[in-house]
């Protein structure tokens, strides 16, 4: 059967038999393979304290991108003090956690942490509640820890204002998805044949398909993805964010998935994105790296200077990457003190030299690192 005789792919008379090209997509494989061994090399050099940082920054930014992709916004802080926590990595003072924060952060971390146990129906209803603790999607009440009824209409994914909905996809109808999801754990689970990297690729576009919740299917489809990449690497700590290079190319992202379920049941165009995409997020790993490195040597050269808990935690959001320009206002509002207090902080800094005027124009005068270490 081809595609024009059927709408999505899920009405094909040979679903869910995936085809793809191997021998395609062998290339890109390998290049996923030696940016994986590269960054593992450097990774093995640097001690234990410094792996755990390196982690810690990648599934931060894996939180924080795998909600952004649907529209939310995390609180950065919270989210790596939330991480940190469960992992029991000392990283200072700890910023307000929140339920949300904390359902998103147990679903990524489970995915990863324990990445042999198998993937079941219990498991996944386990991360869906987690994702909705208040059983409110937004302002919408949902069925929360269980597969959608449809009892509002059939599951479509749209987009626009209302009056000019676009419908990209529409999911199997309710009633198949106890058979379905069946199907699919049966396959996830098991030794099906298929490189980890392809099984990776499959098991995200195969759960994105059936669409088995009423919200929540894309983080679930990627936590998925990301459980089979740790199995992949057989390892818990992740050193690399799909989910981030999602989003830096989300557009694509949603192209790409519109129209392989649109298509016939050859997914190569598909794994060769995933791969692609891989490849890419491997490599921006090297940057995360790098500024594990660049605060681990940061502090090394400060060690002796006497600092109060305010500048500590200020430095290491700059460290962290802080976002816009640092000015003594916003001193004052991140570290809950006076404006006059945030002034003594900063020109306490200037003087010791950790810290700069920044060259940049604007209203406000902003200060940056003066990394000595740096030209």
């Amino acid at each position: 059967m081809n595609s024009g005789d059927y709408k999505y792919i899920w009405q094909a008379s040979d679903w869910p038999n995936w085809r793809f090209d191997l021998a395609g997509l062998a290339g890109p494989m390998a290049e996923v393979s030696r940016a994986q061994g590269l960054l593992m090399g450097r990774l093995a050099d640097v001690g234990m304290t410094l792996r755990d940082q390196a982690s810690l920054s990648a599934l931060t930014e894996d939180v924080v991108k795998t909600s952004e992709i649907e529209g939310e916004q995390l609180n950065v802080a919270s989210v790596r003090s939330s991480i940190a926590r469960h992992l029991g990595v000392d990283i200072g003072a700890l910023a307000p956690v929140d339920r949300h924060v904390e359902g998103v952060v147990e679903m990524v971390l489970d995915a990863t942490a324990n990445y042999r146990a198998p993937i079941t129906r219990e498991r996944l209803f386990g991360w869906h509640a987690a994702l909705f603790p208040t059983g409110y999607a937004g302002l919408s009440k949902i069925k929360v820890g269980g597969w959608r009824d449809d009892a509002g209409g059939p599951m479509q994914v749209v987009s626009g204002p209302i009056g000019r909905r676009r419908v990209h996809f529409k999911a199997p109808p309710a009633a198949r998805l106890a058979a379905e999801t069946s199907r699919f754990f049966v396959w996830v689970n098991a030794e099906s044949g298929e490189p980890p990297l392809i099984k990776a690729g499959l098991a995200h576009l195969w759960f994105v398909t059936l669409h088995p919740f009423d919200d929540g299917n894309g983080r679930i489809a990627r936590a998925i993805g990301d459980l089979l990449l740790a199995r992949a690497d057989g390892s818990s700590q992740r050193f690399y964010s799909l989910s981030a290079q999602i989003q830096r190319e989300r557009k694509a992202y949603y192209d790409i998935l519109e129209r392989s379920q649109k298509g016939t049941l050859d997914v190569t165009g598909w794994l060769a994105w995933f791969l692609d995409a891989l490849y890419h997020a491997v490599d921006q790993a090297q940057h995360t790296l790098d500024a594990v490195l660049t605060k681990a040597r940061f502090w090394r050269h400060w060690a002796a200077t006497p600092l109060n808990e305010r500048q500590v935690k200020l430095l290491n959001r700059l460290l962290d990457g802080f976002e816009g320009k640092l000015t003594s206002s916003k001193w004052a509002a991140i570290a809950k003190c006076s404006p006059d207090t945030a002034l003594r902080d900063i020109n306490d800094l200037l003087a010791r030299g950790l810290l700069r005027k920044s060259q940049a124009g604007g209203r406000s005068t902003n200060y940056e690192l003066n990394d000595p270490l740096t030209p």
